[in-house]
């Protein structure tokens, strides 16, 4: 069996410690490194709680149970390390960061158009931004790929796969089905992570690399 590359390796380990730190002092946890809308709100106490700069990262490392853990973890094993070779593991790790933020980014538009309709503020947590990010990435490398789902028992390559869930998450996120699931978060993660890849590949909508200019060569 192929060993785990460095960086999935670690992502997996931090979420797993940080969950059970989590669960050690949950309030504390949720209260700085979950991620909150935009502002200010009064709490009981007299205190107030809000949006800070560092949740748009660290919200990601946070779970609400065990079993979105599990969930979360099991689709990083499975494709974070062919992402990992594929990429190298520095633009590995810029990847899964920047799709963290984008899909944080994504979902704090949707929940502050919520708060200003009147909606109660809400924490989020969890690595389902990146996943979904990891997920998109996967469909466009290797899109031929024969992926088998347990649930139902069908076989879809790769970029039906990823469609469809796409798909599925606009049609909730929009019919507001299925609530207390941050839709436009993932979907916020599939399209920064087509974004990066675009952009390290030069395509649209950003400018086309340029060659590097030949190598001089003297002449005795």
């Amino acid at each position: 069996m192929t060993p785990l590359p460095p960086v999935t390796k670690y992502l997996l380990w931090a979420i797993a410690i940080v969950f059970l730190l989590q669960n050690m002092q949950e309030a504390l946890f949720i209260r700085w490194f979950a991620l909150w809308p935009w502002g200010s709100f009064p709490d009981a106490d007299g205190s107030t709680y809000g949006f800070q700069p560092w949740q748009l990262l660290t919200y990601a490392f946070l779970h609400g149970s065990l079993p979105h853990l599990f969930f979360n973890g099991i689709v990083l094993f499975q494709f974070g390390p062919r992402i990992e070779y594929a990429l190298g593991q520095q633009r590995y790790l810029i990847f899964v960061l920047v799709c963290a933020a984008g899909a944080a980014v994504s979902h704090l538009l949707v929940t502050g158009m919520m708060i200003s309709n009147g909606a109660a503020p809400f924490p989020t947590v969890g690595a389902s931004g990146f996943i979904y990010g990891i997920l998109m990435a996967y469909a466009l490398m290797f899109p031929k790929d024969r992926l088998q789902l347990l649930l139902p028992p069908i076989e879809l390559s790769a970029r039906t796969l990823v469609l469809v869930m796409g798909g599925i998450e606009l049609f909730l996120g929009v019919t507001g089905t299925a609530s207390g699931i941050a839709h436009f978060a993932h979907l916020g993660g599939m399209l920064f992570g087509w974004l990066m890849l675009r952009y390290w590949r030069g395509q649209p909508p950003f400018n086309k690399r340029k060659p590097p200019p030949p190598k001089l060569r003297s002449v005795n």
